[in-house]
């Protein structure tokens, strides 16, 4: 066998590894193809490892074993990224995406793992690459992959290769699916089409931002995301999501749709009725109408768990998408429950609400001072003459009536109560979901100007994120005694060294053994 370096027709370089057998010419292994110099000089590296790896010879053999009783950091490599989020990647089906060329796929792969255990800036991949694979990787084939990666066609292949592998581990039935959106701000002030100054979650303001809208499952698995512009209401991208998660995967049974009362508008609700989708939403219960307050308000709350069922039917005024206007009969449950904790929550903000405002009629108010304050409404205002404000002591009193009292409103009455909430407070998840990106993924600040870029820098992050899940899902059924954060650093001291049979490992601890365990098992 022999390396044999072959042009193609578009000018790069395949590097291959050929066999003669009886005069004929085979193609053993592709090691991959380049038009950049030192990416072929690295690849003939490669080819070469591999040919002795495939066809060693006592040479090779005597020279390897005189050379290991010294070895040198040039020999050592760190294992534990591939060995371990490597076989996630393959797992979940990333390693079948289509991609251009072995060598995107070999970055596509770097990027997402990278993410997981040396979390940067593209430009860091240029440094994992170097002090953990000891190759070199040219910042220009970097941003040319990014440039190629989120196309729309590619994103639904991945998306469907995530989605298949969650509805795999939840016994392929998806019935509960969680929604939310969060913002992700950037470090430039400029703006554009998608980067925009809008409403921020992160109290960035003047900051130009996107919105991302991630669905997941009740235990947070990922299903699908989308890409909004940073100043769009965040009730306005729900119905658009769910018709590209329909479209795209087909779902035989709609699931119950969990949002957060953000998307408590009445266009929404419209939507999920007129399409038979079940729903359960946050309801405000201190902004409902006074009549359904007042009925609230004369239940009895007395210990924690104390949960009460509303039904309520009314006429929802809503515009279809053609923006006409419409009206539609509906009938939900508004489910009550208390908590003491939250009551003493909701008087603490009260009373220290009331006290500002109080410092504040003591000196000048002004209608400024409203605009951002929720306790206006306990204020008369009195504009007979000049304007002068007061407070409105029954208004306080009313309020105070509903300390403690949260609301889930839903259409489906085959659910218990306590199902209605449960199902809610599973929300955390997706709160989770979105506290790992932006901490242990940091998936923010965005660097990124150009939206392929951008949304393909979102793409790796869900990859990411799918894995950093199933990984989680795996040492937890194990039963691993030790804390979930550390066993990143046991997998950041998996090494082996080089030699013509490729990277040997070195005896793992008893920690790291176990993890490879976790992950290997079926």
């Amino acid at each position: 066998m022999f390396v044999r370096q072959k042009k193609n027709n578009s000018g790069s370089i395949s590097i291959q590894i050929i066999s003669k057998t009886g005069g004929k010419y085979k193609v053993v292994e592709t090691i991959g193809c380049s038009s950049i110099d030192n990416e072929i000089k690295q690849l003939l590296q490669q080819a070469n490892d591999r040919l002795l790896e495939l066809e060693p010879n006592l040479f090779d053999f005597a020279e390897y074993v005189s050379k290991k009783q010294k070895l040198t950091n040039k020999d050592m490599r760190v294992i534990g990224d591939e060995l371990i989020f490597g076989k996630l990647f393959k797992d979940i089906g990333c390693s079948n995406i289509p991609l251009a060329q072995l060598k995107d796929q070999e970055i596509f792969k770097a990027l997402v793992i990278s993410r997981l255990l040396y979390p940067g800036s593209k430009l860091y991949l240029i440094d994992y690459y170097h002090i953990y694979k000891k190759q070199k990787i040219d910042k220009n084939r970097i941003y040319r992959f990014l440039d190629t990666i989120y196309k729309d066609d590619l994103k639904i292949q991945i998306e469907e290769c995530i989605f298949n592998h969650t509805k795999k581990i939840m016994n392929n039935t998806i019935k509960v699916t969680f929604y939310d959106v969060t913002t992700l701000y950037f470090e430039s002030e400029s703006e554009d089409d998608l980067r925009r100054i809008g409403f921020s979650k992160e109290g960035k303001l003047n900051r130009p931002q996107i919105q991302l809208g991630l669905f997941t499952t009740l235990q947070g698995y990922p299903l699908s995301f989308e890409v909004y512009e940073g100043n769009k209401y965040e009730g306005h991208t729900l119905i658009d999501v769910l018709l590209k998660f329909q479209n795209k995967f087909n779902l035989s049974s709609k699931p119950i749709v969990v949002a957060d009362r953000g998307m408590l508008n009445n266009d929404n609700i419209a939507y999920l009725q007129n399409n038979e989708y079940k729903y359960i939403l946050a309801a405000r219960i201190k902004n409902l109408p006074n009549d359904l307050k007042e009925q609230i308000a004369n239940l009895s709350f007395i210990d924690d768990g104390t949960i009460h069922t509303l039904e309520i039917s009314k006429e929802l005024n809503y515009k279809d998408k053609n923006n006409n206007k419409q009206s539609l009969n509906t009938k939900q449950r508004l489910i009550l429950s208390y908590s003491s904790k939250r009551a003493k929550k909701d008087k603490y903000t009260r009373t220290k609400a009331l006290e500002k405002i109080k410092e504040k009629l003591s000196c000048n108010i002004t209608k400024s001072d409203l605009k951002l304050s929720y306790y206006a409404k306990y204020l008369d205002v009195d504009d007979k003459c000049s304007i002068k404000y007061s407070l409105n002591e029954s208004k306080i009193v009313e309020d105070e009536k509903l300390d403690g009292i949260k609301g889930f409103i839903t259409n489906d009455f085959t659910l218990t109560p306590n199902e209605v909430i449960e199902h809610y407070q599973n929300q955390y998840d997706i709160e989770k979901a979105f506290r790992i990106s932006k901490t242990d993924l940091k998936i923010r600040p965005i660097y990124h100007r150009l939206e392929h870029r951008i949304k393909a820098h979102i793409l790796i992050s869900f990859v990411s994120y799918a894995i950093y899940k199933e990984f989680e899902r795996k040492i937890k059924t194990s039963n691993l005694d030790i804390k979930f954060k550390l066993t990143f650093d046991h997998i950041k001291t998996m090494y082996g060294y080089k030699s013509i049979f490729g990277v040997e490992p070195l005896e793992m601890d008893e920690i790291q053994q176990q993890i490879y365990n976790a992950i290997y098992s079926k």
